[in-house]
Formats: C-alpha cells, sequence, structure tokens
C-alpha cells in the first residue's frame, strides 16, 4: 500500500477524483467520516488527509511515500523532496501586484518596499533577486487588504483568473511564477517500485480537471512501507 499525504480542500476532491478514474475509489462512508486517513477499497492507496502547507513536511520526513500539493506550497517549504508528475490541475500563477497607481513606479523611489503575503520565502527570494529591499508583512488570508489599507505598497499572491484584484483595484506588476506544473515523468529510483500505480494514474483522461498545476512529490529516502503505515 502506498501513503500518499493529501492537501484538504479543492485539491483534495480533485486528486481523489482522478484516483476513482483509475479505478481507486475511497468509499463514501470513510469521506463523509472525521477520519484523517482514509483508504482505497482495493487496498491500495491510503490518504492522509493534511492542511496544504504540511503536506511536503510528510513526505520529506518519510511519514508519507508520497503527496499532492501546489507547487507554490513546495516552493514556499523547500522541502527536500522529488517532483515527478504534473497532475494537470490547479495551474495558477504567483505574482506581484499593486494599486493601479503604482504601475510602472521605480521600486528605487520607495527604499524599503513593504510587501503582504502569505509567501514570505518566494517574496524575499524575488525582491532580493532584484536588489530591492524589502519588509515582509506576512498575512494568512484576504492579502488584497494589505494595499488597500496602507499596510503594504505590494503583495505576493497566488493568482487564479486575477478577478479579486480587479474588484479590489489591483493589477499584477509582475508575475514570479507563470507555470506551478513540475515535471511531467521524473520519477525517482528509489520508489520505481511504487511508479507505476503512480503513472498508471496519472494518466486517467476522462477525469474533468477543472484546477491546474497541482504536483506529486516523493520522499528521498523511503522507508519501507511497514514505518510509515500505522
Amino acid at each position: 500500500m502506498l501513503t500518499i499525504a493529501l492537501s484538504k480542500g479543492r485539491m483534495q476532491d480533485d486528486a481523489l477524483a482522478l484516483f476513482a478514474r483509475a479505478g481507486h475509489l475511497v468509499a463514501e462512508s470513510e469521506l463523509n467520516s472525521r477520519k484523517l486517513i482514509v483508504s482505497t477499497t482495493d487496498g491500495r492507496y491510503s490518504f492522509v488527509l493534511v492542511k496544504p502547507g504540511d503536506a511536503p513536511t510528510y513526505v520529506e520526513y518519510g511519514v508519507a511515500d508520497a503527496g499532492v500539493c501546489g507547487r507554490d506550497v513546495l516552493m514556499e517549504s523547500r522541502a527536500d523532496v522529488h517532483e515527478p508528475l504534473d497532475l494537470k490541475f490547479g495551474r495558477c500563477k504567483i505574482a506581484v501586484a499593486g494599486k493601479r497607481e503604482v504601475l510602472g513606479e521605480d521600486y528605487n523611489l520607495l527604499a524599503t518596499v513593504r510587501v503582504g503575503t502569505k509567501y514570505p520565502r518566494i517574496a524575499t527570494d524575488y525582491f532580493h533577486a532584484k536588489g530591492v529591499p524589502i519588509e515582509v508583512i506576512t498575512l494568512s488570508g484576504s492579502v488584497e487588504l494589505a494595499p488597500l489599507l496602507g499596510l503594504s505598497d505590494r503583495i505576493v499572491d497566488l493568482v487564479e483568473t486575477g478577478q479579486t484584484l480587479k474588484e479590489n483595484g489591483l493589477e499584477v506588476i509582475d508575475v514570479i511564477a507563470e507555470s506551478l506544473a513540475s515535471p511531467t515523468h521524473v520519477i525517482p529510483a528509489r520508489t520505481a517500485s511504487h511508479a507505476p500505480h503512480v503513472a498508471d494514474t496519472s494518466r486517467s483522461s476522462g477525469v474533468k480537471r477543472k484546477r491546474r498545476a497541482s504536483v506529486s512529490f516523493f520522499n528521498h529516502e523511503k522507508k519501507s512501507f511497514s514505518s510509515c503505515s500505522r
């Protein structure tokens, strides 16, 4: 049995639909329960339902054999894991945004830039690469409020359609990562015994894919299954 750390929410629904289309179903009674670990009826997969930001950690420390989460989560966590498959849903972009009136404004005029974001590491790496000093203001939600209320000069956030930005008078200034998909065919040698199962699931063509760019990943040093399952 392969243990997979699965991000809760919309990505969980899309991922389970993908597995179901490949013939690996989780019983409705399990999904409707409060269980945090559920298994497919054929006994081939066990899903650990976790917060998106925690998924890479479960894999990195060998508790899970593989995981599914967004590329933004992996970029921010910097977890030491492989990214072998692009599951073709959840495609978004990480972008720098601000008020329309500051579009084209030189960062040098701002001195230290205050940036509101849920991704402090990604934001810091981006601005430091440009030689721009920043003060990161870490927020957990409604990041768009920061420039509207004067809390920050810019924001760094995940953008899907851009509609929320537009409705709040904000515009994308720059795109940090246009495609959040991982490589589609890299399978680490140390997880080769499980690779066919994951590959078969990823090829299920009949699944409706509302979102794109979630990724699966494997830990570098996979422990035996007996040490992972509990």
